[in-house]
């Protein structure tokens, strides 16, 4: 199979069918969900057991041409819901809430597809993927953690980060350099407890100088001496938990 992947599109296919068994299992049940959708089923490793738990409305979005016409072939059952383009390109509008999104992303645009399921809050219920390992763990990282940052907080803002299991190179065709991390997301029942723009903006230019303290890289953002005088913008941006960071964006939000 290796010679029929192409570089371009990030494509490693997962082989190992106890790893596939396994995210099958932490995928769960279907039934809660009105619309599921797997992102880059390539040769349908994994569609073969989401398409066994028989929901009707399982859709999977290939941009590779070869795969789509063999997906067509080896799933009758999915005819009329192979959607043959580009994810992030994809008019999602055929999502109806809630729907539960799964895949083996590509790992060369993985992050660009946490932030577009984030964008479908409204309608994303939970995420279940593999990522580079390096990826899954910024995702899901704590606050103090070396790879906590931007990606964390965007994305732990509006969902419950789980990170499950590790998934090695050995269990795909070809094997990928890196190790690779199964997680799932679940969205939070309440939206930030402050402004959202704002908070995205703070957090971004809080983490472009993440050596810095929080008064040296929010400089912008401050128009008086008393609130840099908060002992909140002594910290540094990994220091400050998502619920610290609502603090900060309220603060800065409501100076005078």
């Amino acid at each position: 199979m290796a010679q029929h992947l192409k570089k371009s599109l990030g494509q490693h296919f997962l082989k190992d069918e106890s790893v596939l068994q396994h995210i099958a299992e932490v995928v769960g049940d279907l039934t809660p969900y009105n619309t599921v959708v797997e992102i880059g089923p390539g040769a349908g490793a994994l569609t073969k057991y989401l398409v066994a738990k028989k929901h009707t409305d399982f859709y999977v979005i290939e941009l590779d041409d070869r795969w789509a016409a063999h997906l067509h072939q080896t799933f009758p059952s999915l005819r009329g819901k192979i959607i043959h383009e580009d994810f992030m390109a994809t008019d999602l509008s055929f999502m109806k809430h809630p729907v539960h999104v799964v895949g083996n992303f590509p790992y060369n645009i993985s992050s660009q597809i946490v932030f577009r399921i984030i964008e479908e809050r409204d309608k994303v219920e939970r995420m279940t993927g593999m990522f580079q390992k390096e990826v899954a763990i910024r995702i899901a990282a704590p606050h103090g953690s070396k790879d906590y940052g931007v990606l964390s907080l965007l994305t732990q803002a509006y969902f419950d980060c789980k990170y499950l299991f590790d998934v090695p190179p050995e269990s795909f065709n070809p094997p990928p350099k890196v190790m690779s991390g199964i997680i799932q997301i679940t969205r939070k029942t309440t939206p930030p407890s402050c402004d959202e723009v704002l908070f995205k903006k703070i957090v971004k230019a809080a983490f472009n100088q993440r050596r810095k303290t929080m008064r040296n890289s929010l400089k912008e953002f401050v128009s008086g001496k008393a609130i840099s005088e908060n002992e909140i913008f002594n910290l540094r941006p990994e220091q400050l938990s998502l619920e610290r960071f609502y603090e900060l964006t309220n603060l800065i939000s409501l100076q005078s």
